[in-house]
């Protein structure tokens, strides 16, 4: 047997783990499937006796007692079948709540190369509908396969019990039974993977797409892109087809093989009852249910191996993530406090693909509320040291340390609590401006942002939107302008206090009406507090204590502004390009 084709045992088992530890719905739902099961058998053996005791002597009395017998043994039937459905679609939920939120919190604490390498529509697709199909495990899958298996068992004991040998013909459904739900079971799996991953495939273009939405449009594009989408659309639509087309075959063979198993009945449990006499027509006809009760179970038992293979190739995307370890090491135990703010690289190197260097032995040191600037063209590995110095990466070889301490022997969460970052590419939540600001600290109030805002300057423009802090933000903040979007970070950096502050091209966007707004912030947030400031305008930072200018992953100059102007080097080139390119604007 294929590897593709092999039932994932190891998966169920682990499945079933997580299930079993809701152990009192778990042994309920089984208590209810065996009661079922037993009741379920006992009803075709009530209307033997109903037809050979009460009917074929016409005992009316009697037979109306049985048939008052026959509804209340139906009555609690359904009463059970309701219990099982129920609490093994509660314990499904359950499993995929915890696996879901446990997902989720190993996702969020993964380094950013794996999210560098890894589309965001497959960890959608894994997060969401992988997870909800793990849930027909339980609720169309193990449980109800065991009540249908604890039926099957009933059934063949109780036929044995009436007559061996009407039983033995029967019962060579069986094995016909076995062959085709094995059969179906192995295509199942294969169709299966492969909507799976035309699934994952589809949530990853439509993902995009939208994200990108703005250069479709640009680029004229949106015809391209739909057929793309048409194409993807189709390979999903030939998936689920096939799917489909499994089913459709797969019934129809169990009813054949169902009404040979009853033709094989009549013939010789009739020649039994007319020539020998050793079988009632109550039997018969009890017989006739039993088959009818037993094909049921064993059509049902196809389509419980198809849901539960299905659950198990979604449960086998979600464990890959889960038992991937991509998390950074968070092995330092030092816990900073106090801290003045003093940063050094120590010949640090570092590449985000093996082989291929982006820095080259950077060492530079800041004093404690300096001002440090970094220039230099794109691609030269400014952004990259701040990526370093949060700890979002690790280096190559080299150390960074924060006050003499190594940032590798300081817990990753409270190193990164004293660092505040503000990207040239702002991200809002599709939440309001507050929360946007807090992230969820609680510990700050509305009034502390308020404050914070008016010390900053910025309370008036938030004012002056609808809802002022309650204001909503559109995904990605796409209903406020560049300018806006930069404020609101500025903000949400100088209410958190850093020690450090990291200005990644902050400024390089920003609109007329909001520069003015954004150099009074940029004052106040750098004011007392040591800060990295990465920049394409050099106007910007003539004032700040030291600046490294960076070409090739290298530090090929550094000096103050008017140090740097004087050496007659890649900075005066640069800032003589730029006095050109505004003198000339």
């Amino acid at each position: 047997m294929s590897e593709s084709n092999k039932f994932d045992f190891s998966g169920l088992k682990r499945v079933v783990k997580i299930g079993m530890s809701y152990r009192v719905l778990f042994v309920s739902v089984v208590l209810f499937a065996i009661l079922s099961a037993v009741v379920s058998t006992y009803r075709p053996y009530l209307m033997k006796d109903a037809i050979d005791v009460y009917i074929l002597n016409r005992d009316v009395n009697g037979l109306l007692y049985f048939i008052f017998l026959i509804g209340g043994v139906l009555m609690i039937e359904v009463f059970l079948s309701f219990f099982v459905i129920f609490l093994a679609n509660k314990m499904a939920q359950r499993v995929i709540r915890y696996l879901r939120v446990r997902l989720f919190n190993h996702i969020i604490k993964f380094r950013l190369a794996y999210f560098d390498k890894t589309p965001n529509g497959v960890l959608v697709t894994r997060s969401v509908s992988d997870i909800e199909t793990i849930a027909e495990i339980f609720n169309n899958g193990i449980l109800t396969l065991m009540v249908d298996t604890l039926r099957i068992i009933f059934i063949i004991s109780i036929m044995y019990y009436m007559n061996w040998m009407v039983a033995s013909i029967v019962i060579i459904i069986l094995p016909m039974m076995i062959i085709i739900t094995n059969l179906f079971q192995k295509a199942l799996k294969k169709v299966y993977q492969a909507e799976r991953n035309v699934t994952a495939k589809l949530n990853t273009y439509v993902q995009e797409r939208l994200s990108g939405m703005s250069i479709v449009q640009l680029f004229n594009r949106q015809d391209r892109e739909f057929e793309g989408f048409k194409s993807i659309n189709k390979e999903l639509r030939t998936a689920f087809l096939k799917t489909n087309l499994y089913f459709a075959l797969l019934f129809p063979v169990v009813d054949v093989v169902s009404a040979l198993a009853i033709g094989l009945l009549l013939w010789f449990g009739g020649l039994r009852t007319a020539v020998h006499g050793d079988l009632s027509v109550g039997e018969v006809v009890a017989f006739i249910s039993y088959i009818t009760m037993l094909t049921q179970p064993m059509r049902q038992i196809a389509d419980r191996f198809n849901s539960i293979q299905r659950g198990l190739i979604g449960a086998d995307r979600v464990f890959k993530i889960l038992d991937d370890d991509q998390t950074l090491p968070n092995n330092g135990k030092e816990i900073l406090s106090d801290v003045k703010g003093k940063i050094e690289f120590e010949n640090v190197h570092f590449s985000y693909i093996q082989d291929s260097p982006v820095l080259k032995g950077i060492s530079f040191q800041t004093e404690p509320g300096q001002t440090i600037a970094i220039v230099g063209a794109t691609g030269a590995g400014k952004s990259t040291i701040i990526n370093l110095l949060s700890r979002f990466y690790d280096i190559d070889s080299g150390d960074i340390k924060i006050d003499g301490k190594s940032i590798y022997s300081v817990e990753i969460n409270n190193l990164r609590s004293h660092i505040a970052v503000v990207l040239q590419d702002v991200f809002l939540f599709n939440t309001t401006i507050y929360e946007n600001i807090i992230l969820g600290n609680r510990d700050i109030s509305l009034e502390d942002v308020q404050k914070a805002a008016k010390e900053i300057g910025i309370h008036d423009f938030i004012m002056n939107l609808p809802k002022g802090y309650e204001s909503e933000v559109s995904e990605r903040g796409a209903s406020l302008s560049v300018g806006q979007r930069q404020l609101i970070s500025f903000l949400r950096a100088y209410v958190y206090n850093p020690e450090i502050l990291v200005l990644d091209e902050a400024t390089s966007s920003i609109d007329t009406e909001s520069e003015t707004l954004i150099q009074t912030a940029t004052e106040k947030l750098t004011k007392g507090r040591t800060s990295v400031v990465i920049a394409h305008r050099l106007a910007t930072i003539q004032q700040a204590d030291q600046i490294l200018v960076m070409d090739e992953g290298k530090i090929v100059e550094r000096g103050t502004h008017r140090e740097l102007l004087t050496q007659g080097g890649y900075y005066q080139k640069l800032y003589e390009v730029q006095f050109q390119v505004n003198e000339f604007s």
